[in-house]
């Protein structure tokens, strides 16, 4: 069983946290968030280190205990340095471009994609194929990359769309190659 949970998180200079009761506020050069802890767990803070602790043995909240673990871990990392998502935009003619906080995408359809600004997300475009997603908040910069792939998920036999950097597709054979495979 992991023991994620038990870690201690240490906090750099330029972070603070205040806890209350059951709520965490993690304030950084960046900006805050704060996390409201379940009932069986509570943030203890010593000097510079912060413990999850729980009171209750069962599966459930040791399953919990070892996501809030995590999840104020990432905060803590988020706030001092921004999490960063990477895509690229693959295929002839396809690109993409910012048009004031939105990302404008032309990928094959026939008219551009408007990708809207989230709030707490920034988005760079540099050259004309490759975005850059990023934000404090490491899930919702997951969720807004992936939202952003799929206005155009990259095609199976050709490869063209939205992909992560350095992501490896698995390109199917078309019918010509399969055919000629099968009569040699």
């Amino acid at each position: 069983m992991s023991k994620i949970g038990t870690k201690q998180i240490e906090i750099p200079e330029k972070v603070t946290i205040e806890i209350n009761r059951n709520k965490v506020k993690i304030k950084g050069t960046l900006g805050e968030l704060d996390f409201i802890l379940p009932r069986h767990l509570e943030a203890i803070k010593a000097d510079k280190i912060l413990n999850i602790k729980r009171s209750r043995e069962d599966a459930s909240t040791k399953a919990l205990h070892g996501l809030f673990r995590q999840l104020i871990y990432n905060a803590v990392v988020g706030v001092e340095k921004p999490w960063v998502k990477r895509l690229e935009v693959v295929g002839t003619g396809f690109n993409a471009k910012m048009q004031g906080e939105d990302v404008v995408l032309k990928v094959g359809f026939s008219h551009p994609v408007i990708f809207k600004k989230t709030a707490g997300i920034k988005f760079q475009v540099e050259g004309n194929n490759k975005i850059v997603v990023s934000g404090i908040d490491k899930q919702l910069v997951g969720q807004v990359a992936y939202q952003l792939k799929m206005v155009k998920k990259p095609d199976v036999y050709k490869g063209k769309g939205v992909r992560y950097e350095g992501e490896k597709l698995r390109i199917k054979p078309g019918k010509k190659a399969k055919a000629a495979g099968a009569a040699a």
